[in-house]
């Protein structure tokens, strides 16, 4: 060594083969070091910091408040630490774009921001150790493409990495980015895809810190199995069941880690008391039941605009009910009116509109509540629950040429819902009554009628009764609009009790089933409607969310173009329409 000139030639170290980290780290330090001993080749515009020692290529501080303003041209290391600044912030190093190592060791960071290092497209080495970050922002490290090492030890307390200094002093330069550093730090999580661009990335070091191993972790689980990098322990310290653990080595976490809501997607301005829908020809409809406009309302999905769009008009006297049904191949409404008869509507293809097809023989209907159409066989049926005390609930079957009356029901109880179901493989009828509790009725394959069966017990007053399976259980809602609505479970020749959901001033219990997500929604007139998700450890609902809809009368769920809807009529406002999703809880 002579004059002003040092000779590297000691600290220069051979990149073959494998090296541990601390001795690279070391070999990285040295170099960086011996670079300074050549001040005088700075150029005269550059001043050093007075918390700093500058040579040609390297700036090392110590106990600085701030990142350097200005820096030699040909910059390649920068090193802080010690350093008093709490942030960092967007293309806070996009002055030194010739950086091959930056170290931020030490400091008293808490936030790195969004694309902090942006602007440097040759960082190679990156260290963030020993810091007060607890996580990082999702794009904090967004452009460092050939970024190859990455060390993030005890991320709990310190974020970012502890050096990145000059791998083209250890001829290494097609590494760019080589090795990034958050040991040491109090991380909890990191963003989602916060490593995504680190297409280079060959080591990672995220020892010494305190990461939670629940959903917000899911993400890093399934990278740790996917990504080509050397990457440390990643250790749990919670939740209880996790702690002491390594991310690493795990396939799956206890929670699902996906939630879902239900979005107002869409309102019809109109009251209304009851919806249908029904599939033909590729497209979805929607039969809904306005009394207060006279009309029933179809509605088809648009698939341009990806909403519901009015198709047709049905119009009447207090329609109360319009129930869908498709035989061979041909659409029909049955329309069910409190004034001037009811009747049945085909739909005609050529004209794009429901013309008139039948009236029904209503003699004996006197206030439909209810249409319930189903199928025995090869026969196609119906059912009006009348609600009236002068009134008989009536079945009607079709013979080819449309519905006719084919059996009363129920004579003189004030009916107020039906509903079909196969029990134990048969055919079964349930009709509701304010006047008495609901009665069963088993379908006789001899006699071709309904037979009176039995009732269902101790519940009085019921005003809709609905079925629905969760893994091959059968389960009835019945909705009470005085007193607790019920859930039951059929068992051996009976349904027996195994929820009550307090719902006064409930005219609606409405079971639905979403991408195997189950739930219960609970209309009420006099406060929120609730809406219950089916608990498959404790199997019962358990309350879930709470929507506003004023005086609800029913909950129809309508799929189309993979999306998941939940129309809702109003008896006293406009009819809203609520998306199902899906949330990601590890995003």
């Amino acid at each position: 060594m002579s004059g002003s000139q040092c000779s590297i030639s000691w600290c220069r170290v051979e990149t073959r083969g494998k090296m541990p980290p601390a001795l690279r780290i070391w070999a990285l330090l040295c170099v960086s070091l011996c670079s300074l001993c050549q001040p005088a080749l700075l150029k005269k515009a550059f001043r050093c910091p007075s918390t700093c020692s500058c040579s040609k290529e390297s700036i090392i501080c110590v106990g600085s408040s701030n990142i350097p303003r200005i820096a030699p041209n040909e910059i390649t290391s920068l090193s802080i630490v010690n350093g008093t600044f709490s942030e960092v912030r967007e293309a806070m190093f996009a002055h030194m774009p010739t950086l091959q190592l930056l170290l931020l060791n030490s400091n008293s960071l808490t936030t790195v921001r969004d694309d902090t290092f942006s602007g440097l497209p040759h960082l190679e080495y990156l260290f963030i150790e020993s810091n007060k970050l607890e996580t990082t922002s999702k794009f904090a490290f967004r452009g460092l493409r050939d970024l190859t090492h990455l060390y993030i030890p005890q991320l709990i307390k310190n974020l970012l990495c502890f050096c990145i200094f000059f791998l083209n002093m250890l001829h290494v330069h097609s590494l760019a980015m080589f090795f990034r550093s958050l040991a040491n730090n109090n991380i909890k999580f990191l963003p989602r895809d916060v490593f995504i661009d680190l297409d280079s990335l060959i080591e990672l070091d995220l020892r010494g810190n305190a990461f939670e191993c629940d959903c917000r972790a899911k993400w890093l689980m399934m990278w740790l199995k996917s990504t080509n990098a050397t990457v440390s322990d990643v250790m749990c310290a919670g939740p209880d069941d996790m702690k002491g653990k390594r991310l690493n080595d795990m396939n799956s976490l206890h929670n699902e880690c996906i939630s879902t809501d239900f979005v107002l997607h869409q309102s019809v301005a109109s009251e209304s008391l009851s919806v249908d829908t029904f599939s033909f020809k590729n497209d979805v409809y929607v039969t809904i039941a306005a009394p207060s406009s006279d009309t029933c309302m179809v509605l088809q999905w648009d698939h341009i605009e990806m909403n519901f769009r009015t198709y047709d008009n049905i119009t009447g006297q207090s329609i109360v009910g319009c129930k869908s049904v498709i035989i061979q191949e041909e659409v029909y409404v049955i329309v069910a009116q409190l004034f001037g008869g009811s009747h049945i509507y085909k739909f005609d293809d050529d004209q794009s509109r429901f013309n008139k097809f039948q009236d029904i023989e209503v003699s004996k209907i006197s206030k439909p509540n209810d249409i319930e159409a189903f199928q025995i066989g090869t026969d196609w049926f119906f059912v009006i629950a009348d609600s009236s005390k002068a009134g008989l609930s009536t079945l009607y079957k079709w013979n080819d040429n449309g519905f006719y009356s084919y059996q009363s029901l129920h004579e003189w109880f004030r009916d107020t819902d039906a509903e079909f179901l196969n029990l134990d493989g048969k055919a079964h009828l349930i009709l509701a009554s304010r006047s008495q509790v609901p009665v069963i009725y088993q379908w006789s394959r001899s006699n071709q009628k309904f037979i009176l069966q039995g009732d269902i017990p101790n519940m009085e007053d019921v005003v809709a009764v609905t079925h629905f399976r969760i893994k091959e259980e059968l389960y009835l809602s019945m909705t009470r609009y005085i007193g607790d609505s019920k859930v039951l479970k059929w068992g051996p020749k009976q349904f027996s009790e195994i929820q009550a959901v307090p719902s006064r001033g409930s005219m609606i219990l409405q079971p639905f089933t979403f991408k195997d997500r189950h739930y219960l929604a609970l209309g009420s007139d006099y406060t929120f409607s609730q809406i219950y998700l089916w608990d498959d450890e404790k199997k019962i609902f358990d309350r879930f969310k709470e929507v506003y809809i004023q005086a609800p009368r029913s909950f129809t769920v309508v799929s189309t173009d993979r999306r998941d809807f939940i129309f809702s009529s109003s008896f006293k406002g406009n009819t809203q329409i609520f998306e199902h999703i899906i949330i990601d809880l590890t995003l």
